[in-house]
């Protein structure tokens, strides 16, 4: 089982930026397709970015394409979520997920989740 921890999450202005980061553990890490989905309160669980294996594609939602900047460090085993020009409708608890096998922008691709950190976008 691979284990995801973020971080990086906390309370910003309106304009401000954060970055995310998530450690994941296991060998196999640079093979997985990684991504970022978000969660406000009472809403579904979206899509945010994802990144392949390579790092060389990556994949954004049209609500934060640019604006965020997904990329991944396989040597560190860490991806990161790089959010610039921040709004308060990006407040949310942020999770990032691996997918094994296939995935890219439906929470049902990802086999592994992290426990997520909470993003608040208010003045």
């Amino acid at each position: 089982q691979v284990q995801l921890v973020e971080s990086g999450g906390g309370l910003v202005q309106p304009g401000g930026s954060l970055r995310l980061s998530c450690v994941a553990s296991g060998r196999t890490f640079s093979r997985y397709t990684m991504g970022w989905f978000r969660q406000a309160p009472g809403k579904e669980r979206e899509f945010v970015a994802a990144i392949r294996w390579s790092g060389g594609s990556t994949y954004y939602a049209a609500s934060v394409k640019g604006r965020f900047t997904i990329s991944r460090d396989n040597a560190k085993n860490t991806v990161y979520l790089q959010m610039n020009s921040l709004k308060p409708e990006d407040t949310a608890v942020y999770y990032c997920a691996a997918a094994s096998r296939y995935g890219l922008v439906l929470p049902a691709e990802y086999d592994y989740w992290g426990h997520g950190t909470q993003v608040t976008v208010s003045s």
